[in-house]
């Protein structure tokens, strides 16, 4: 798969997921891995788009969702075990983070996850309208710095493209222990007209959903004291 070069420069309106893509030097197996098994996993977005996002991966998936920088891959190879015939799509410009997935589905012979090493952006664009029934942003970078605000995720233009993509009470699921990114996610997600946040109750957001499957960060995050929103947002329509 051809890599897609980024620029930290670009402004919101043109990049909506920023990351470095080098980082520890791989193993020779994980080196062998991105050479040899991410090129059958791996989607080619400069092809022609599908009528049906479940075309990715065959007749017995039922359901696709999307995960947006999957890190270490802990969460997306749990779910992608726990529901067989949903299908998973994770997109990642780390390579240290594909080749951890791509480690997992190895040992797991995990069949229901395809992998985007590019812009979650172009993923979006490219992504057939009302395709997906939910899409998961854990634990982001959070761009903490004000001139920097504009590499993260969540934007106007991105909510829009989740939108398009997602079904009718399809949800956002977004998990983060930084207070200012979840009130900005918060803030952005409310003046949008395609989502609605269905929390009652502090628990609903103080404690992680049903099932979740808690990552390596996620637990550092814990030990150190800081404490994670877990925001669902589902899409109305």
């Amino acid at each position: 798969m051809s890599e897609r070069k980024s620029d930290p420069d670009r402004d919101d309106s043109e990049r909506a997921f920023f990351g470095r893509r080098k980082g520890h030097k791989l193993r020779q197996h994980q080196a062998e891995l991105i050479d040899h098994l991410l090129p059958h996993l791996a989607l080619d977005i400069d092809g022609e788009t599908p009528a049906d996002a479940r075309e990715i991966f065959g007749p017995a998936i039922e359901d696709v969702r999307l995960e947006i920088g999957f890190g270490g891959g802990e969460h997306l190879a749990a779910e992608a075990q726990t529901f067989a015939t949903t299908g998973f799509i994770g997109c990642e410009p780390y390579v240290n983070g594909m080749a951890k997935i791509l480690a997992q589905i190895e040992a797991a012979n995990i069949g229901n996850i395809r992998l985007f090493a590019g812009d979650a952006a172009e993923l979006l664009a490219w992504l057939p309208e009302a395709s997906l029934s939910r899409i998961d942003l854990i634990h982001p970078d959070p761009w903490p710095k004000r001139r920097h605000w504009k590499r993260r995720f969540v934007q106007d233009r991105t909510i829009a493209a989740m939108a398009r993509v997602l079904k009718p009470n399809g949800e956002f699921r977004f998990v983060c222990d930084i207070d200012d990114y979840c009130a900005w996610t918060l803030s952005h997600l409310a003046r949008s007209q395609d989502f609605v946040w269905p929390a009652e109750r502090a628990d609903d957001f103080r404690q992680p959903w049903a099932g979740y499957t808690m990552t390596r960060y996620g637990r550092k995050a814990a030990r150190e004291g800081r404490k994670a929103a877990y925001l669902r947002f589902r899409r109305v329509g």
